[in-house]
């Protein structure tokens, strides 16, 4: 309950903040307050395209969230547990770690096209790097004792998997996840910026050309107070459970 009242403490000071610095500007149109942006959002809300362009963004960021989690897993895991194949990918990962997100947009856009897959396979291509380099640290430091006495009783892999490995690796995980869904959104909003059709990112491209400072904001937050309830509901106490045996 404290760590929660201190969360809210803590926004409402930026809130203040933002207000404070919108006072000192005095020009609504270049910084509006919270207040300005609440009648343009209601208006976008129940008017306007805003649930629509909402429901885009989100669908494309669940979609390369799932593929890049799924993929950088399965590679970490590789990687942390077989040194050969880390030393053999561990180039490529560095490679890839460091290539400009911009770059690797406008390569798919170029190579696939203007399209729904260019767009996904951007993204994923962006985060499963990063993905598999927390995880490849975490199989790293995984149990031999736990491994030996999974070998002395014959488990199954997929059952050594799932009552060994999983377990010790969950913090690593649910680290990566919040994370993963952090960069990716912000990926997504560049994709959809330079090359889609709709999105919270093509609105915020059309509001930027026409200057209109309020409506940027009014997509952006948008986006981020979605954000935000799912780093509440579900980030947060999936973190918790995962580490709920250091408390133990």
């Amino acid at each position: 309950m404290q760590s929660q009242s201190a969360r809210f403490l803590s926004l409402f000071c930026l809130i203040g903040l933002w207000i404070a610095a919108s006072a000192a500007r005095g020009d609504p149109s270049v910084l509006p307050s919270p207040v300005n942006l609440l009648e343009p959002f209601w208006r976008e809300l129940t008017q306007g395209p805003l649930l629509y362009h909402l429901g885009r963004t989100t669908g494309r960021v669940v979609l390369s969230f799932l593929l890049a989690m799924a993929a950088g897993t399965a590679l970490g895991l590789v990687m942390g547990t077989r040194p050969a194949l880390d030393k053999w990918f561990d180039p490529w990962l560095v490679v890839f770690l460091n290539l400009p997100a911009l770059v690797l947009i406008v390569l798919c856009y170029l190579w696939i096209g203007l399209n729904e897959t260019a767009a996904i396979a951007a993204v994923v291509l962006n985060k499963i790097p990063n993905v598999a380099a927390l995880v490849r640290e975490g199989a790293r430091a995984l149990s031999p004792d736990l491994k030996a006495m999974a070998t002395v009783y014959r488990m199954r892999p997929s059952t050594y998997l799932r009552h060994v490995v999983l377990p010790q690796m969950g913090p690593v995980l649910t680290g990566a996840a919040r994370s993963g869904i952090a960069v990716i959104w912000k990926i997504v909003l560049v994709v959809e910026f330079l090359g889609r059709s709709n999105g919270i990112g093509f609105q915020i491209h059309l509001y930027f050309q026409l200057f209109d400072v309020p409506m940027v904001l009014v997509y952006s937050f948008s986006f981020i107070a979605l954000m935000l309830l799912v780093e509440a509901l579900m980030l947060q106490p999936a973190e918790r459970r995962a580490t709920a045996w250091r408390r133990a």
